[in-house]
């Protein structure tokens, strides 16, 4: 389906062909002054001097043009130049008829649908999701929806930390606290117990104080070494404590991110790269790109043009170890190898730049992507308190991302059972959909790459750019619509019909944007953009609402044309919501 700024082009250009100017002239935008139109063309200001001639004249010749056309109510010139557009009533309503129509409200989906890999820098195992841990999860699934909207075939993997230190300062821990455990005997042969020796509970209070040791007792640290070492070797019994771990924590996460809505198609670990490693770290050094330096073994990724030192890509450390750049670029492999991805997008904390640029350049350099595979970094930034440092508790810790939905959820509990709006039975489920609305909404309507304040009050208000006041538009419309349907009414034979006041139009014009935008929110991986592109939509259905009598219309065709413009509006804001990863209730 053409979006509505492609009509108008269209028109524009075949004006200006047919006054003899170039077609290319006539780009249509949206009006600056929308006391005065609601689009613009400037195309005969930019021809001016290529035909040597007063902007003003140009633009006469085009309107000329323009005085019979279907999609124009109103093409006048305005000196020095500018062309003044107004779109014809009927012709919009057309235009939200074949939108209604359309399964993807006017989004184009793809004619080369691309495998698109997303990767949510994941947590490390044994610990549990933290407030840090909320963007990567909440952009990333909001990018993947999209993707696959617009038709791509999007992969999301969580890619979990689970091959590092801190599998060893757990398992020398448990040693220490429970020596007589069969894991620990060298000489057991029998099967290892199928229940964990921990809870998740107990598992999370282990690592920190495995690792608060770790940086006080140096022989304590030099024993987890080891026993990360034994790991990676594959001894039985410390294979069989960490499937354990695993078990137990990938249960707890899935959890959590149930409770975001947030879910993933892979489950990959860093370990399913370990298999990778020798035979990529080998190539690099067969082809001459890996090379020794003060015992790490290095490649060299600085390229010309640089404005900043870029250090070598390490793969090994003097005592062989691998990193996480080793198995990001061991992952690299594994993913071309069992997926093929046309992309592979890494959605993580800015502050991981650096270690993007070393992986992506090693990555090319040694030829483990294919020429037209792209490494997409998209860095995010922090979630802050109001004091404008990350978030902590009131007591100066990091949040547990379960305890903040908790706050948020009560929070709107407290709210909506002030309002009275919802039976009390009604009120925890209600309170859990607007919450989950509140906190993505509230990260989302930010650019991912800047940094922004999480406000509680303000992300839990009805009022304002909000995701509960985008989810109390809804639940009015639904309220409406529900009305109608109890009073006997039906919508057959209904249809859009020209705007019948301004507030109305303006809703159209609204609507008429939803294409472009999650086209555009794909390209630029820019979720943000479909958050204010539904706020104005939000804004202009609410001025449409106060300034019309609906239900009380008179004329039956009429009632009805506002009834299908709201279940239009209604089916767009709900699909929009769907792509950032929350949904409305049926009332609040």
């Amino acid at each position: 389906m053409k979006k509505l700024m492609e009509i108008m082009a269209e028109e524009l250009s075949s004006a200006f062909e047919k006054a003899g100017y170039n077609p290319e002239y006539g780009k249509v935008t949206v009006s600056n002054r929308p006391d005065l139109c609601e689009f613009q063309c400037n195309g005969a200001m930019a021809g001016a001097k290529a035909y040597k001639k007063a902007p003003f004249m140009i633009a006469d010749d085009v309107v000329a043009y323009l005085k019979d056309s279907s999609v124009f109510s109103k093409a006048e010139v305005v000196k020095p130049g500018f062309i003044n557009l107004n779109v014809k009533g009927d012709f919009l309503g057309e235009y939200m008829r074949k939108m209604a129509e359309d399964e993807t409200f006017s989004v184009n989906r793809t004619e080369e649908p691309k495998t698109i890999m997303i990767d949510y820098g994941g947590p490390n195992v044994a610990k549990p999701l933290h407030v840090g841990h909320l963007r990567s999860a909440i952009i990333g699934e909001s990018i993947k929806r999209i993707g696959r909207y617009v038709g791509h075939r999007v992969i999301g993997d969580v890619h979990l930390g689970d091959w590092g230190l801190q599998m060893g300062l757990i398992i020398t821990e448990l040693k220490h606290r429970k020596p007589e455990l069969v894991y620990f005997d060298d000489s057991y042969q029998g099967e290892y117990p199928a229940e964990a020796p921990f809870t998740i509970g107990e598992l999370e209070e282990i690592y920190p104080c495995a690792s608060a040791r770790s940086k006080e007792d140096e022989a304590y640290r030099d024993e987890a070494l080891e026993a990360t070492h034994l790991l990676q070797q594959g001894k039985p019994g410390y294979m069989a404590l960490w499937n354990h771990i695993m078990q137990v924590s990938v249960t707890d996460l899935k959890r959590n991110y149930d409770n975001l809505k947030v879910s993933f198609d892979l489950w990959k670990k860093e370990s399913d790269a370990q298999p990778y490693i020798p035979d990529m770290v080998r190539n690099m050094k067969d082809q001459g790109y890996a090379y020794e330096d003060q015992g790490a073994l290095v490649v060299d990724v600085k390229e010309e043009g640089d404005t900043k030192e870029i250090p070598p890509c390490m793969l090994l450390k003097s005592d062989g170890a691998s990193l996480y750049t080793t198995t990001d670029l061991a992952t690299i492999v594994e993913r071309m190898k069992l997926y093929h991805p046309d992309e592979i997008l890494y959605v993580v904390d800015k502050r991981q730049e650096l270690h993007f640029i070393q992986v992506f350049r090693c990555a090319r350099k040694t030829g483990l992507v294919e020429k037209d595979t792209k490494l997409s970094f998209l860095g995010f930034g922090t979630m802050n308190g109001k004091d404008g440092k990350p978030f902590k508790t009131r007591e100066g810790g990091v949040m547990r991302l379960e305890n903040l939905i908790a706050d948020i959820d009560e929070e709107m509990y407290r709210k909506i059972v002030e309002n009275r709006s919802v039976r009390d039975k009604d009120a925890r489920e209600t309170a859990e959909i607007v919450g989950l609305s509140a906190i993505k909404y509230g990260d989302l309507s930010n650019q991912a790459t800047k940094d922004y304040i999480f406000d509680v009050d303000r992300f839990t208000s009805f009022e304002g750019n909000t995701g509960p006041y985008i989810l109390y538009t809804i639940v009015r419309i639904k309220s409406i619509l529900s009305r109608y349907a109890r009073e006997g009414g039906t919508m057959e034979d209904g249809a859009i019909l020209a705007p019948a006041n301004d507030s109305q139009k303006n809703l159209m014009l609204e609507l008429t944007k939803f294409g472009s935008t999650v086209e555009t929110a794909f390209e630029e991986k820019a979720p943000h953009k479909i958050c204010a592109y539904i706020y104005e939509v939000s804004n202009a259905f609410n001025s449409f609402y106060h300034e019309t009598k609906i239900l009380s219309e008179e004329d039956p065709a009429r009632k009805k044309s506002f009834l299908k413009l709201l279940e239009l509006t209604r089916d767009i804001l709900e699909t929009a919501i769907d792509l950032l990863g929350f949904s409305a209730p049926e009332r609040m």
